[in-house]
């Protein structure tokens, strides 16, 4: 090896510690490598590419043979590039809402752009627990379009406006109306198994459940073809009988939304589901799944949201039966705030939650609860619009930020945080973990709303965590009595 070789390794090896060093934390595009000759010059940008090419075509040898004076002017061109391309490209930093919105988009397009066309069940990527039991494999269908749509709903509701974010969610619209006519059509490729086992009867509700939560954007624009169709098949799962758990809200879900919407409807159903959940009702917010308590987010994934739902349907029916609907909402919703207090202070400094009993790849769904009584504007007095809205964003950032949620081909892949199928359990499909859509809900109060506008503010755990004074926690009891109107 002769001096000026020597020269350049040495050369090479100064120059390749400043750029492990700087390079892995900026953005470095615009930088390519190929040499340290004029062929890398050529991709340096300005005045610096011009000052290495002179100094190397007009007098190479002090230069090459004075590698640290190389290594410097590389550091400075470095610098000068990075800055520039900082500068260039400073742009304002993203709202909490306009992340919202981006990763709610990015989840609702491979579904709703899909089906639109009729082509979810040919294009959908999908997957099912290595448990999976022997139920017909057509539910993930209708489990990724009730759950995702009954997240959404309220997003959707919102009016039209000319931003970025109204222009997505006016498109979104318009699919999800295909969709859920390509649904109930027994023409269309992605006509649902509403046939199916007990399954069809759980994403049914979820499907009812979105029509509750947007019924005049999302129901009534439908022709009336397509809500007969929902009617007939709404109606023929009252086939299914349901075990003796949370289930009972689902039939409860579909038959109070038949009431809303004016058509005939199973009394039984709904009263037995709201006399059971008055019966499993454990205390401070606390539902047990049935006659036995289990530490699970069955609370948030099912009891609080269509419990809530049911009895706000019946009220808007005016439904006259033995129960008063009025009073069993107003006690529900002081349990559900009470529950919401629960989960913020489930949320820890580094935005994680417990993650506890079965079904946990319905990720963020077990903050449901805590969504929903900031979409209804009923957070509890403890809870700040800005501590909420900061607790659930640093939730978003640490799931989906970090680890890959999403398979190949866009769609939401079996995990609790990243791609996890050993946490499936035997009836789990990636249709199923749409329920994670449902914590997107305040997307559904406009863009000037406080909870958007207030001020980031800590929650519980970061105050106690940080040596701030922070409220005191107690049992909240029942304070509405209840009973038979006759």
């Amino acid at each position: 090896m002769d001096s000026e070789d020597f020269v350049r390794l040495r050369t090479k090896s100064c120059i390749s510690l400043i750029l492990d060093k700087f390079l892995p934390f900026r953005n470095t595009n615009f930088f390519v490598f190929p040499s340290l000759t004029r062929n890398f010059a050529l991709n340096l940008q300005g005045k610096w590419k011009n000052a290495l090419f002179y100094f190397e075509s007009v007098n190479p040898k002090p230069i090459m043979t004075n590698y640290f004076a190389k290594t410097m002017l590389l550091f400075l061109m470095l610098m000068t590039c990075q800055l520039t391309d900082a500068k260039k490209n400073k742009t304002a930093p993203q709202t909490d809402r306009q992340y919202w919105a981006q990763l709610a988009y990015k989840m609702a397009r491979p579904v709703l752009e899909n089906m639109a066309k009729g082509e979810l069940q040919k294009n959908m990527q999908t997957e099912f627990s290595p448990s999976f039991d022997n139920r017909n494999r057509k539910v993930v269908y209708m489990e990724t379009f009730g759950r995702l749509m009954a997240g959404i709903a309220p997003w959707l509701a919102l009016p039209d406006d000319d931003t970025a974010e109204g222009l997505q969610r006016r498109q979104l619209r318009e699919w999800a109306l295909a969709s859920y006519k390509n649904a109930v059509d027994p023409q269309s490729p992605d006509y649902l198994l509403w046939d199916g086992a007990g399954q069809a009867l759980v994403d049914a509700a979820y499907i009812a459940e979105s029509f509750l939560r947007a019924y005049d954007q999302l129901w009534k624009p439908l022709d009336e073809v397509t809500k007969q169709r929902y009617v007939k098949e709404f109606t023929g799962l009252r086939r299914v009988d349901p075990p003796y758990t949370n289930w009972f809200l689902f039939s409860s879900t579909i038959e109070s939304f038949l009431a809303k919407s004016g058509a005939p409807y199973d009394e039984f159903r709904v009263n037995t589901a709201c006399r059971k959940t008055e019966e499993w009702y454990v205390g401070d917010g606390w539902y047990a799944d049935g006659p036995v308590f289990a530490f699970d987010y069955y609370t948030s994934y099912v009891f609080h949201p269509m419990y809530l739902e049911t009895l706000q349907a019946m009220v808007d029916a005016k439904a006259n039966t033995r129960l008063d609907y009025k009073k069993y909402y107003d006690r529900e919703l002081r349990r559900a705030q009470k529950f919401a207090v629960i989960l913020e202070r489930f949320i820890s400094p580094e935005g994680t939650f417990p993650v506890i009993g079965r079904s946990t790849p319905y990720r963020m769904a077990a903050m449901q609860p805590l969504a929903l009584m900031a979409w209804y504007q009923t957070l509890p007095a403890e809870l700040s619009n800005g501590q909420v809205r900061a607790a659930l964003t640093k939730v978003m950032h640490r799931m989906f930020d970090i680890h890959d949620n999403f398979n190949a081909g866009g769609y939401l892949t079996i995990g609790f945080c990243g791609s996890q199928p050993e946490t499936a359990d035997w009836y789990t499909n990636n249709g199923s973990l749409y329920m994670t859509s449902l914590s997107f809900m305040p997307l559904g109060l406009p863009a000037d709303h406080p909870f958007w506008t207030d001020a980031p503010q800590p929650w519980t755990q970061v105050k106690a965590w940080g040596a701030q004074p922070f409220p005191k926690d107690h049992r909240w009891a029942d304070e509405i009595i209840t009973k038979d109107k006759w």
